[in-house]
């Protein structure tokens, strides 16, 4: 099942940081976002080992969610700068000088990224298959007998084989979800980013979706942005903790230091808030 569906990335998994030299496999540099007159991120830098997984938690409005549709290029920057595996995404050289990318060159680089939304956002017209070679066939040129092939192994690595000819509407949200992890990964993405994909689910179907997950972070070497609120997921799963407040990273640590010491205010009062919702 492993075979190639998703690819190597060169570092070992779970590895935080990257060495010295060595180019992250995400990088954000002075990264802004603004609506009119307000900020939601704020020249912002950070940098995602290959192989790393970060989980990104806050309070509402904190620029989390904005973080990744920056990244999967939904939104423009209002300035800085993005690469992705050593290479600008927002940013092209020409005549010596760096300009904005043209839209050619952010497709190229951007299909590197995969991402799963909170609302699934699979197409209700289409069977979980369809769904599923989609996007391989008409951006990467599979044959569909290649694409259909790629799609039943990763609909078999989800637990959802047997369901390949049902729609979206035949399908609980947690099937639906799952449906949606496939399809991102049928693009064999470098990085995937999962923005709060569990927020619209009961909590038996929450942990269908998580386990999945936690199987993509354990057999591949996938480089991973999550997005979340699931406190006890992001100890467990995350190589580290991002705390984002006000367009900025507050506080980041490994899992074990951020839960148990959070150095800042802001962080330990966001925690207890959490914890006495649970």
């Amino acid at each position: 099942m492993k075979r190639d569906l998703v690819p190597a990335l060169g570092e070992a998994a779970g590895a935080v940081g990257h060495a010295a030299g060595d180019k992250p496999m995400v990088r954000f540099r002075g990264v802004t976002k603004r609506y009119g007159a307000l900020t939601v991120l704020d020249e912002l830098d950070l940098d995602v080992a290959a192989g790393e997984k970060v989980a990104i938690i806050g309070p509402s409005g904190s620029g989390k969610s904005t973080l990744l549709r920056v990244l999967m290029t939904l939104d423009p920057l209002s300035a800085g700068r993005i690469d992705v595996g050593g290479e600008s995404l927002t940013h092209m050289e020409r005549n010596g000088a760096w300009v904005p990318a043209n839209d050619a060159h952010v497709r190229r680089v951007r299909s590197r990224i995969g991402m799963v939304f909170q609302s699934f956002n699979l197409f209700p017209h289409m069977t979980a298959l369809r769904n599923t070679i989609e996007a391989p066939m008409r951006t990467l040129g599979l044959s569909r007998a290649e694409a259909v092939e790629r799609a039943m192994e990763l609909l078999s690595m989800v637990g959802l084989a047997d369901k390949r000819d049902h729609y979206p509407s035949q399908l609980s949200g947690g099937q639906q979800q799952r449906v949606a992890i496939a399809r991102a990964l049928a693009m064999r993405p470098k990085v995937m980013l999962f923005d709060e994909v569990t927020s619209a689910l009961d909590p038996e179907l929450c942990g269908e979706v998580l386990n999945v997950i936690r199987r993509l972070g354990a057999e591949h070497n996938l480089t991973m942005l999550m997005v979340t609120h699931q406190m006890g997921f992001a100890r467990e799963f995350a190589d580290r903790v991002c705390f984002f407040s006000h367009g900025k990273i507050l506080e980041e640590a490994p899992p074990q230091q951020f839960f148990t010491s959070p150095r800042h205010e802001r962080t330990q009062q966001f925690l207890r808030a959490v914890r006495e919702a649970s």
